[in-house]
C-alpha cells in the first residue's frame, strides 16, 4: 500500500548458547536466545524510532521532530497467539519477542506530500514486548515524527507472530495535542496467513467527502479488502463479507430425506441473504452447499472468549448429552413426551437422576439461567430452575386470563391485530384448501361478549382482535401430518377488549384442509363450563399455542431479528468505512449476530436440528419462515410505531404520548417499547443531524447511498422491486432507517428473546409441538 521508511540493519545478532534449552524444537537439540544489550538513544531529525539491530532511523535534513511512544495492548486469549505453549512456531514467536520484532507499526499521515501530491510515506517501527498484567500484554515502540508529517490519521499493523492476536488498542504518547488513541478490539492475523497489513483509523469519524486527503486511498482499499472478490472458500482468519443464499441447511449427499430447499433466489422461496462461505457444492444437488464442522464468519464477528464459553455449541451439546438420557428415563414413549404433569414437575422440584453427575459439573456454569442446583447426594440429582411464570402460581398458565395477557405482554406480543374486516376469510385457493370463510360467526361473537355490546358496535369501536396463523400453516398440514409424532392445523384465535381494558378470549378455530378423501374440517372452540366442551377448549388452546410458539421462534425471533439483520451487517462492512459515522453508530448493535446466525445454521435450523426436532412443522419449519418472509415482511413496518399502526394497535395522535394513541391502553409491550423507541429515535436524530446538515449531504454520501442500495438489492434481493422501500434522500429518511435497524436489533429482539425461559421453561404453558389431533376431528364410537 505504501513504502514505509524503515531500514533493516545488517548488524549480526549475538546469540548465547545456554545449558538449559528454552525453545522447543522438532529435532533432538534446542537452544535459547539472549539478545545483546540494548542501548536506547535519542535522535533528532529522523523519520522512525530506533529499535536496535532491527530498524535504523532515517534522518532528514534541517527539520525538527517529536519523539512519540506507541503503547499497544494485546489481550491474552486461549485461541490466539498465546495458545500454543509448545511447538516450533511458538519458539519462533519467542525469538521475535526477544528481538523486539513482535509487531510492525506504521503511522500514516492524514496529509498528502505537497511536493508530489501523493500519500506521505508511513513511518514504521517494530514494537517490543514489555509487560504482562491482568490478562493483557503491552508492547512498545518509539517513533520520531517530523514536524511536517501532519496529523496522524491511521496506524498500519503487521503481526510478526505465527498466531493471530487480539489488539485492544494503540495509544501514541508525546504528540503536541496529547495522547492519540486507536480503539482496535480486533483480531490481527499472522502475516504468514495474511500478508496485508491491518489498518486502524483514529476515533474521529469522517463522511467520505470530508476524508483527509492522505486517508482517501487507504479508506477505499480497506473497503475493497472487506468485499473480497467472491471467489474461493473463506478461511477462518479472513474478514471478507459477501452474500449467498441459504443453501447449507440440508445434507442431500447423506440421504434424500435430508435434502432441504434452497431459501433465497426464487419466487417460491424468497429469503434474506447470509454471509458467503464458499464451501464446495454437494454432489447430488449442485445448488446446495456442503456442510462442515465449523461455519465461516468474518473474524471480528466471532464471539469473544467469554461469550463463546457460555454459547459454545460443543458446551450445549455436552450438556444435552448428559441430561437428555436421564430425562428419557421418565418418559415411557419418547415420541409422546411426558406421560404425567407430575413427571414434568419433577424437573423443578426433586430434580432428575443423572448417572455420573460429577463428570458433568460444568452444567451449572454452561446453563446458569436454567440449572438451579446439582445436589451432592448419592442420587446425583440435577434440578432445574423453576420458571418465574409458575413460581408463584403453578396453574396461572392454565387460565384464560393468562392466555390473553401473554398476547400483549408475553413472549410473542407481535402477532395480535385489530379485526378490521368481516367475515374472516382465507386468501388461499379454495379448490385446494376448501371454503375460505371462517367458521367464527357474528352470533358466536355476540354470545361470548355476553351483552357488553352488539357485534357491529364491537367491530366499529375496535374491540375485536385476532391472531391469525391460518394461511401460513394450512398449506403444510398434509405434509406435516406425514411426520411421525406431530400434527398441524390452520388456526385463528379471536379476543374481545373488555370495558376494564383486559382481553377476553372468545374462540379458537382449527382447520384441516381436504385430505385422504375427506372434506375440509373446521371447528370453533370457546370457553365453557360444561366438562367436555371445557376440555376441548383447553386442547384447542394447546394446539394454538404450539402454532404461536413455532411462529414466535421461526418468524418473530429468527426471521425478523436475526435473519433479516444479517444483510444490514454485511452491507455495513462492505460499503461503510470504519470511520464512517453511521458505521460507528450501528456496529455495537450488530455484535455477535452473524456468529449466532452461523451457529443456528450449524445446529438449530439445519436438517434434523433442534427446531425441526422440537416444533410442530418439523422438517418444514424454516421453509415456512420463507413463506412468512414473502407474504409479510416489509422494512417500512419494522419500526415499532409503524408496526403498531399496521396491526391496527395504534393510530397517529400528536396529543398522545409518543405521538400514538394505543387501541389497547394496557399493552405492556407497546407502552414499554415506545419509551425505548423514543430514546433510540432521539439519540439517532441528534447523531445524524450532527453529521448531515441538509439533504445534499445525504445524497452526496457515496458510501451511504451504496450501503442502502446494497441492503435492498443484494441483502434483500428477493424484495428489491417492492414499492415500500423508503427513499434515502434527507436526514429525516436516514434517521428513520437507522432508528428502525437499531430498534430491531435491540428492543424487538429483547422482547422476543430474553423471556424465553420465564415463559416457556415450563413447556405446558408454551408447547412447541402438538402430537395428537383434536378428538372431535374424527370422533370414534368411544369419544
Amino acid at each position: 500500500m505504501f513504502q514505509t521508511q524503515i531500514h533493516h540493519s545488517h548488524t549480526a545478532q549475538t546469540f548465547f548458547l545456554l545449558n538449559k534449552p528454552c525453545i522447543p524444537s522438532t529435532g533432538t537439540a534446542s537452544f535459547s536466545i539472549r539478545p545483546r544489550t540494548e542501548f536506547r538513544k535519542k535522535y533528532r531529525n529522523v523519520r522512525v524510532g530506533y529499535v536496535p539491530s532491527i530498524i535504523k532511523a532515517v534522518a532528514t535534513d534541517s527539520q525538527t521532530s517529536v519523539a512519540v511512544k506507541a503503547i499497544v495492548t494485546v489481550k491474552l486469549t486461549v485461541s490466539g497467539f498465546l495458545s500454543s505453549l509448545v511447538g516450533f512456531s511458538h519458539g519462533l514467536d519467542d525469538v521475535a519477542d526477544l528481538l523486539g520484532k513482535s509487531l510492525l507499526l506504521e503511522v500514516v499521515s492524514s496529509e498528502l506530500d505537497p511536493k508530489t501530491g501523493l500519500e506521505k510515506k508511513p513511518i514504521g517501527a517494530y514494537a517490543h514486548r514489555t509487560t504482562e498484567k491482568n490478562g493483557e500484554v503491552t508492547y512498545e515502540s518509539d517513533f520520531v515524527i517530523p514536524d511536517d508529517f501532519g496529523e496522524i490519521g491511521a496506524v498500519l499493523v503487521e503481526n510478526e507472530h505465527h498466531k493471530e492476536m487480539f489488539l485492544r488498542n494503540i495509544v501514541l504518547h508525546g504528540l503536541p495535542n496529547g495522547p492519540l488513541e486507536f480503539n482496535c478490539d480486533s483480531w490481527v492475523a499472522s502475516k504468514f496467513d495474511d500478508s496485508q497489513k491491518r489498518v486502524f483509523f483514529t476515533n474521529k469519524s469522517y463522511l467520505p467527502t470530508q476524508t483527509p486527503s492522505g486517508l482517501k486511498e487507504i479508506r477505499e482499499k480497506e473497503l475493497a479488502t472487506l468485499r473480497g472478490n467472491g471467489q474461493g472458500e473463506r478461511k477462518s482468519y479472513e474478514r471478507i463479507y459477501d452474500y449467498d443464499v441459504y443453501n447449507d441447511l440440508g445434507q442431500p449427499d447423506s440421504s434424500p430425506d435430508d435434502a432441504r430447499p434452497v431459501l433465497g433466489g426464487s419466487k417460491q422461496y424468497p429469503y434474506p441473504r447470509r454471509c458467503r462461505t464458499g464451501r464446495p457444492m454437494c454432489k447430488k444437488d449442485p445448488k446446495s452447499e456442503t456442510r462442515s464442522l465449523t461455519v465461516y464468519v468474518p473474524r471480528d464477528e466471532a464471539f469473544s472468549e467469554v461469550k463463546e464459553l457460555t454459547f459454545s455449541k460443543n458446551t450445549l451439546f455436552s450438556a444435552l448429552h448428559a441430561v437428555l438420557p436421564a430425562i428419557e428415563t421418565i418418559i415411557t414413549d419418547t415420541t409422546l413426551g411426558f406421560p404425567l404433569f407430575t413427571d414434568i414437575d419433577q424437573l423443578y422440584d426433586q430434580g432428575i437422576k443423572v448417572p455420573d453427575l460429577k463428570k458433568h459439573n460444568f452444567l451449572k456454569d454452561a446453563l446458569p439461567r436454567i440449572v438451579r442446583a446439582i445436589t451432592n447426594s448419592v442420587d446425583n440429582a440435577l434440578q432445574f430452575e423453576t420458571p418465574s411464570l409458575i413460581a408463584r402460581d403453578k396453574f396461572s398458565w392454565f387460565r384464560d386470563e393468562e392466555f390473553s395477557r401473554q398476547t400483549l405482554a408475553g413472549l410473542n406480543p407481535y402477532c395480535i391485530k385489530s379485526v378490521t374486516e368481516w367475515p374472516l376469510k382465507s386468501t388461499l385457493d379454495p379448490k385446494i384448501y376448501g371454503p375460505p370463510e371462517s367458521a367464527i360467526t357474528k352470533d358466536l361473537i355476540e354470545r361470548e361478549i355476553k351483552g357488553f355490546m352488539t357485534f357491529e358496535e364491537a367491530l366499529k369501536q375496535k374491540k375485536l382482535f385476532i391472531i391469525d396463523y391460518h394461511d401460513i400453516f394450512l398449506p403444510y398440514v398434509i405434509k406435516v401430518r406425514q411426520i411421525k409424532g406431530t400434527t398441524l392445523y390452520g388456526s385463528r384465535a379471536i379476543f374481545f377488549l373488555c370495558p376494564d381494558n383486559t382481553l377476553k378470549p372468545l374462540a379458537v378455530e382449527l382447520v384441516r384442509p381436504p385430505m385422504d378423501g375427506k372434506p375440509q374440517w373446521k371447528q370453533v372452540f370457546s370457553p365453557s363450563w360444561e366438562a367436555t366442551a371445557s376440555w376441548l377448549w383447553k386442547l384447542a388452546k394447546t394446539h394454538f399455542l404450539a402454532h404461536d410458539s413455532g411462529y414466535h421462534q421461526l418468524v418473530s425471533h429468527w426471521l425478523r431479528t436475526h435473519c433479516c439483520t444479517e444483510p444490514y451487517i454485511i452491507a455495513s462492512n462492505r460499503q461503510l468505512s470504519a470511520i464512517h459515522p453511521i458505521y460507528r453508530l450501528l456496529q455495537p448493535h450488530f455484535r455477535y449476530t452473524m456468529e449466532i446466525n452461523a451457529l443456528a445454521r450449524e445446529a438449530l435450523i439445519n436438517c434434523n436440528g433442534i427446531i425441526e426436532s422440537a416444533f410442530s412443522p418439523g422438517k418444514y419449519s424454516i421453509e415456512m419462515s420463507s413463506v412468512a418472509y414473502g407474504l409479510q415482511w416489509r422494512f417500512d413496518t419494522e419500526s415499532l410505531p409503524a408496526d403498531l399502526i399496521s396491526r391496527g394497535l395504534a393510530v397517529e395522535d400528536p396529543n398522545s404520548p409518543h405521538g400514538l394513541k394505543l387501541t389497547i391502553p394496557d399493552y405492556p409491550f407497546a407502552n414499554d417499547g415506545l419509551l425505548l423507541w423514543d430514546s433510540i429515535k432521539e439519540w439517532v436524530t441528534d447523531y445524524v443531524k450532527y453529521y448531515y446538515k441538509d439533504a445534499s449531504m445525504v445524497e452526496s454520501d457515496a458510501e451511504l447511498q451504496a450501503w442502502w442500495t446494497e441492503i435492498r438489492t443484494k441483502g434483500h434481493e428477493d424484495k428489491k422491486d417492492e414499492p415500500w422501500w423508503p427513499a434515502l434522500k434527507t436526514p429525516e429518511d436516514l434517521i428513520e432507517i437507522v432508528s428502525t435497524i437499531v430498534w430491531v436489533t435491540s428492543g424487538h429482539h429483547a422482547a422476543v428473546n430474553f423471556g424465553q425461559y420465564a415463559y416457556a421453561g415450563y413447556f405446558p404453558s408454551r408447547p412447541t409441538i402438538a402430537r395428537i389431533n383434536m378428538p372431535s376431528e374424527d370422533p370414534t364410537d368411544d369419544g
